[in-house]
């Protein structure tokens, strides 16, 4: 992943809980850099690494942790100069969750070594919609509920998420209803 995402995960630690939690961090998770370089990549073994970590010093659930930085993940990103690329995504909620590939595409021409989830929405109707998540990632899914979460925030909505299926394959995406 990205040294944006690390970096987020540093920062959520540290406007919540302090420095001194992520240093912290830092020992358990073996990491002794210093700082992440936004755009360059890191391997996905460290930031799962950093996740486990956090969750060892804040006593909680890995899951609850990457639900968390999901929420966190979309107002932070919009304040780290992704802004505009998000508000071209789309004007509503739905359209926003019809346009993450197309995201993510756009973004993938600053970060050539990107790997994102894809997604697809369907089945909506006037307060719900199916999202389809695929990811060649295992074990995000509580981040993804996080995200939805958050860009709801972002769409002044409060939103509910609930797994209505379980990737079984590879063909087989995991399968969300969102409702509002």
């Amino acid at each position: 992943m990205y040294g944006l995402v690390n970096k987020a995960i540093k920062d959520l630690v540290t406007d919540n809980h302090g420095d001194e939690a992520w240093q912290k961090v830092c020992e358990i998770a073996e990491f002794h850099e210093g700082d992440f370089i936004s755009m360059s990549p890191y391997p996905d073994k460290l930031t799962f690494t950093l996740v486990g970590a956090v969750a060892q010093v804040l006593k909680a659930d890995a899951t609850d942790v990457l639900e968390a930085f999901g929420e966190y993940w979309i107002l932070y990103t919009a304040d780290q100069g992704y802004g505009n690329l998000m508000d071209l995504s789309g004007k509503t909620f739905v359209e926003f969750l019809g346009n993450l590939d197309m995201l993510h595409y756009r973004i993938a021409n600053m970060m050539p070594e990107l790997r994102p989830p894809m997604f697809t929405t369907r089945n909506e109707k006037s307060n719900s919609v199916e999202l389809e998540y695929r990811s060649h990632r295992e074990g995000l899914v509580p981040m993804l509920y996080g995200l939805i979460r958050g860009l709801g925030k972002r769409f002044d909505m409060v939103v509910k998420v609930e797994q209505i299926e379980t990737r079984s394959s590879e063909e087989n995406p995991h399968v969300f209803l969102i409702t509002w």
